[in-house]
């Protein structure tokens, strides 16, 4: 009789990036502009709320993630490597994605040789911090006060 290995339960369904990928050009240099460059131990990131493409467009489902790895990475062999260790630990954890927002990451070379659960941790840790700052950005402009229209009253001049 053979059993079957129990899956481990901190891991999610099998779930894909496909529908939370950044693709357009476009939307990362929106991105970009929109954020500001935040580091970590082995990786950069931006963070920047979804913005329409165009007055009209659709708006994009759910949070979507971009993955970057320039050539000064190394070889493509190697920058596949990094992309797809990273799209894996990020699928495990794809519900921690803050809503409406757009995550780019920019990994270093690092990331090549340092364990898969080291990693997924410096990943979660972006996450919720990406999270968490998204909340408080949307908790302060709820509590500020929308700016109220003044009007001056000109006094006309006799003619």
């Amino acid at each position: 009789m053979t059993t079957i290995p129990q899956l481990d339960q901190r891991r999610s369904p099998r779930q894909s990036l496909t529908a939370a990928r950044l693709r357009k050009h476009a939307d990362y240099q929106r991105a970009y502009a929109a954020s500001r460059k935040r580091q970590s131990a082995s990786m950069s990131w931006f963070l920047a709320p979804q913005t329409l493409a165009f007055p009209g467009a659709e708006p994009a489902r759910g949070p979507r993630v971009g993955l970057t790895a320039g050539k000064v990475i190394g070889k493509a062999h190697e920058r596949n490597r990094i992309k797809r260790r990273m799209k894996e630990a990020l699928r495990l954890h794809i519900d921690l994605l803050p809503p409406a927002c757009d995550l780019i990451l920019h990994p270093r070379r690092a990331v090549l040789t340092i364990e898969f659960a080291k990693l997924e941790a410096e990943i979660v840790r972006i996450l919720q911090q990406a999270k968490t700052g998204q909340q408080a950005k949307t908790e302060a402009a709820r509590m500020t006060p929308a700016p109220q229209k003044t009007t001056l009253a000109i006094p006309r001049m006799a003619q």
